[in-house]
């Protein structure tokens, strides 16, 4: 019933998935290899629609920042569940691109070996863009020394604005 009345307010485009549309800015995308959506090929997320999401938290440093913060979010593998992606797919990865223009190639499989979340606050604030916001896939770095590596840094992107599903 909510799809259909979606729809008639013309909020989902023809041959889309049950995801509702974003009243607010568009401040993700996920394509790819996904199965639910709210435009033609993508789900889009304003911010609301992704702390409606099951959020989670954690209080980590940074190698970026100073000092330990509180970070909330849904968790990635929560994230990628709601559009449709399996645990099943977890040999696959997600290309994440950025808005200063940085992209990674990040394996399903550390979201569900790691509590990795797409935090959207830390210490309950939205995460100013000059701060690594307003989206950040981060890693419980202070959780697990082995995060700390080059390899794992490199995984958590900053300014996210599009993830790919392949």
């Amino acid at each position: 019933m909510l799809a259909f009345s979606a729809a008639q307010a013309g909020q989902v485009e023809e041959g889309a998935g049950t995801l509702t549309a974003p009243e607010g800015p568009v401040i993700l995308t996920i394509k790819g290899n996904i199965e639910q959506f709210n435009t033609a090929q993508e789900a889009r997320f304003d911010r609301a629609m992704l702390q409606a999401l099951p959020q989670h938290s954690f209080e980590t440093g940074t190698p970026w920042t100073e000092g330990s913060s509180a970070y909330s979010g849904p968790l990635m593998r929560t994230l990628l569940e709601h559009v449709g992606l399996s645990g099943d797919n977890t040999e696959n990865s997600v290309h994440v691109s950025a808005l200063n223009g940085y992209e990674a190639q990040i394996p399903i499989s550390d979201f569900y070996e790691y509590d990795v979340i797409l935090a959207v606050e830390r210490e309950g604030k939205s995460i100013p863009i000059r701060e690594y916001g307003p989206l950040w896939v981060l890693y419980p770095f202070s959780q697990d020394k082995a995060l700390l590596s080059e390899k794992m840094r490199f995984r958590a992107v900053w300014q996210v604005m599009q993830i790919n599903v392949r």
